[in-house]
């Protein structure tokens, strides 16, 4: 066959290993000058390590993507650590990340409270019925079970952050998800995850697979004679493939292929999801005296972000020349105003909240600030969600679609985008085999 795939990101890249090792032709269209997606990096010239553009990292339990390392060969190159994460109560920050931490947790008090906190943590950490769960919003189950006083302190903080005005209609299959896979210990990539993605591209390259950079999609059509072809900005044709692997956001499939049935579009139509702003600062001095890694900053604390995390506390400082790299990141409905500010702008909102984590901070901290935005980072995940997935086989023969929204319950990330990529792979060639 004569594969064609839309996304260089870690999806697309998977899929492309699976479809080349089963001998067909592959080519991966991308619009930006590099591949990666959303776990895409950038360096500066003293670094020897990249630095993502939006925070990255792994989980011990992210089998998916440990498995496709181990089949490169690269598992020494992978790096787990344990950092630290906190959250903030009336002014101090204590640590959050794990089962214990979280009972410790003063907010909670000591009380009947804290019991069916921990009752509730536990039965969700052991239970696999997921589906269960994903008929009630997280307001109603945490409210329910957990009590009123555990929502409002640790859960809906994090949903109104994460989903803005989405944030009472998220199902509790999303929350069960965060918790049951997630772990303290986190991973990364020697190098960066620019340095993972880049090797990946350079080997599939080696097996055949072109890669084409700048190459930005604006339509795909099946013709009967040409099979499936891929129109460019530059007005260029790509055709006569077989199959195509649409591996970007609902609402680029939407604009790509206007010819899927109606249901099928209104399907997409239906789905929501927050976009994302996110700062990246290297600084001279530490942030973080106590050396803590992620920080979940309530809005209503008046923080103008909702996490900030400083990755040199996580990665050595060392591997970017001395530098203290720092994220200020925040997920925001479209047609948010840090969509539309400058850097100086945003650095200027931003600057009183950093002076809050260190009282010692100064302005001329920041040697260079760059920002990134995306307007598809988070899928909604809403009450019954798992309904109105769309399928990855849509309904024209030969046209498959693999995105973020659709690995629910679980949340968005590398591993889960490698999973439903290969698993794309995977029904594509049944397909051909049965074709």
């Amino acid at each position: 066959m004569r594969v064609a795939i839309l996304g260089a990101g870690f999806g697309g890249l998977a899929a492309a290993w699976d479809l080349r090792r089963a001998g067909h032709e592959v080519t991966i269209f991308e619009a930006s000058d590099q591949v990666g997606g959303l776990a895409s990096g950038f360096r500066e010239p003293h670094w020897e390590w990249s630095v993502e553009k939006f925070y990255h990292h792994w989980f011990a339990s992210d089998q998916h993507m440990l498995r496709l390392i181990r089949e490169l060969g690269w598992e020494k190159q992978v790096i787990f650590r344990r950092p630290y994460t906190v959250v903030y109560y009336k002014g101090r920050f204590y640590p959050f990340d794990s089962i214990y931490h979280a009972l410790m947790f003063p907010g909670l008090g000591w009380g009947i409270t804290k019991l069916r906190f921990g009752l509730v943590g536990l039965y969700l950490r052991l239970t696999s019925n997921w589906r269960s769960l994903e008929r009630y919003t997280v307001e109603d189950w945490m409210q329910g079970w957990a009590g009123r006083r555990a929502y409002a302190l640790m859960w809906r903080p994090l949903l109104e952050g994460k989903f803005g005005p989405y944030a009472d209609r998220v199902n509790m299959a999303w929350m069960w998800a965060r918790l049951k896979a997630r772990t303290t210990r986190l991973g990364t990539f020697e190098g960066g995850f620019q340095r993972f993605a880049d090797q990946f591209a350079e080997r599939l390259r080696e097996m055949g697979v072109t890669i084409q950079l700048r190459a930005a999609a604006t339509l795909v059509y099946r013709d009967p004679r040409a099979g499936w072809v891929v129109k460019a900005q530059s007005g260029s044709l790509a055709q006569g493939f077989d199959q195509l692997l649409v591996t970007l956001s609902p609402q680029a499939l939407i604009r790509l292929c206007p010819s899927l049935p109606e249901h099928y579009l209104q399907g997409l139509r239906s789905l929501h999801s927050m976009g994302a702003v996110v700062m990246v600062l290297a600084l001279r001095e530490r942030l973080s005296e106590e050396g803590y890694y992620w920080f979940n900053l309530p809005k209503e604390a008046g923080f103008p972000f909702l996490a900030l995390v400083e990755h040199t506390n996580f990665i050595s400082p060392e591997h970017f020349g001395g530098e203290h790299i720092v994220y200020a990141g925040d997920y925001l409905e479209a047609g948010h105003e840090y969509f539309s500010l400058s850097e100086a702008a945003l650095l200027e909102r931003f600057l009183p909240a950093f002076q809050r984590i260190n009282p010692k901070f100064r302005a001329d901290w920041v040697r260079k600030v760059w920002v990134f935005k995306s307007e598809y980072a988070q899928p909604v995940p809403e009450v019954g969600h798992s309904q109105r997935i769309p399928p990855i086989r849509t309904p024209l023969p030969g046209l498959y679609f693999a995105s973020m929204s659709q690995v629910y319950p679980w949340d968005r990330g590398t591993n889960f985008a490698v999973e439903i990529g290969r698993r794309a792979a995977q029904m594509m060639l049944e397909d051909a085999g049965s074709a």
